[in-house]
């Protein structure tokens, strides 16, 4: 490597920079902020109406719905599979709050499961919590990669479960070339800035083959009535994604397949970077039935072996919303980084069943456990340069020889 951690006063690397990203389409970006705005294009126009048509179609479903946030979208999702209070949902035991309180608020109860090595929920042990009450299933594909869809796909089919994607950090990933979100009943988006396809302020969708459930959404979204008759359908909510946030996202999705390259890429190196150092563990899995059995990808690897989806399971292509390692010395190794100018960071230091106001039952999650003492996620973004990987990887390298 060139760069040398001496030079860390005058070293910067932003785990997201939303002002470069900015810079890099500024020209597209004010375009579109004019029309809109000299048009009054403010609610329910063809601007928002676009973007749902391009991201169902990327998607690879018949319809998306735009909505006000990621968790607006489990929400509606949840009520749309008609859970209520008695009924049981499967969820992971490593995600988000929103999943779970998605679930609560629409007056189900979250049933929890470990996760396995990969992040995802880990499906040898979802049969064990079905019971008679267990209305659905809500798999969240973690830090741009997908769950394993097929085993998912059959447990569902068998206990006549409903499938609720929780995709919001997995936009273009894709489980034997099936993206993302086209799986289950539902898949649920967000758009929050720092997602892999961000606005600039919160915003989230739904997509569905479902035209029931694309219906209850609209509908939901926009106080329960239908805008056209003006008639009353549900006791909805106002959680409608903004026009012009729509316009922005539609912007921006013209660009998604080439910053998933790059992030792909980023993927790449850190790994030619990091491959090798025994305390670490890459997120580049294995087969899921040869899990457990230590770090993963710590054979050498040359530079020229880039080409995506630097996963084991060529079933998966993971688009790496996040770069998730993971080491005993997490706690170390991320003050050393700040201390260099990087900035990593770590999701949910403690696991949210373990907070008592929220009610949750903890049966015992060792995996989930173990991430959340080990796991630091690495600066991703499309506006890193090269270079700056290259100083990460030098200070993560340093770190360890120390």
């Amino acid at each position: 490597m060139d760069v040398e951690t001496k030079d860390k006063k005058a070293t910067q690397v932003r785990f997201v920079d939303p002002g470069k990203n900015y810079e890099m389409i500024k020209s597209e970006i004010d375009a579109v902020f004019v029309d809109v705005l000299s048009k009054g294009n403010l609610i329910m126009r063809e601007e928002l109406e676009s973007f749902e048509k391009n991201l169902a179609s990327f998607v690879g479903t018949k319809y998306a719905v735009g909505l006000g946030s990621g968790y607006d979208a489990l929400l509606i999702s949840s009520i749309a599979a008609g859970v209520g209070p008695g009924d049981e949902v499967i969820v992971p035991a490593h995600t988000f709050v929103a999943t779970v309180s998605a679930v609560v608020n629409a007056g189900g109860t979250p049933i929890l499961v470990d996760v396995d090595k990969d992040y995802n929920i880990n499906t040898g042990k979802i049969e064990e919590v079905i019971t008679e009450k267990t209305k659905a299933v809500l798999p969240v594909h973690l830090n741009g990669r997908m769950c394993d869809m097929k085993a998912i796909v059959a447990i569902a089919e068998k206990h006549n479960l409903a499938i609720i994607e929780d995709a919001c950090q997995s936009l273009g990933a894709s489980f034997k070339d099936k993206k993302a979100g086209s799986f289950g009943l539902a898949g649920c988006w967000s758009f929050y800035p720092f997602k892999i396809l961000g606005g600039y302020g919160e915003g989230g969708a739904i997509t569905t083959d479902d035209p029931e459930v694309a219906r209850i959404a609209s509908l939901y979204r926009y106080n329960g009535e239908d805008k056209e008759t003006g008639a009353y359908h549900y006791h909805g909510a106002s959680c409608l994604l903004d026009n012009l946030q729509a316009a922005f996202l539609d912007v921006k999705l013209r660009h998604l397949p080439d910053w998933i390259k790059r992030r792909q890429q980023i993927a790449g190196q850190y790994r030619n970077g990091l491959v090798g150092i025994e305390e670490l563990t890459l997120p580049h899995f294995e087969k899921m039935e040869k899990m457990g059995t230590g770090p993963i990808s710590t054979y050498p690897i040359s530079k020229e072996e880039v080409n995506p989806p630097y996963s084991e399971d060529n079933r998966f292509v993971d688009v790496y919303q996040n770069y998730v390692i993971r080491t005993q010395n997490r706690d170390a190794l991320f003050d050393y980084l700040k201390e260099n100018g990087v900035e990593p960071l770590v999701h949910w230091r403690i696991p949210y069943y373990r907070y008592k106001e929220l009610n949750l039952e903890d049966r015992g999650f060792p995996e989930t456990e173990a991430i959340c003492r080990e796991v630091i996620s690495l600066p991703m973004n499309v506006e890193i340069t090269n270079e700056e990987v290259d100083y990460v990887v030098t200070c993560i390298r340093n770190f360890f020889k120390k």
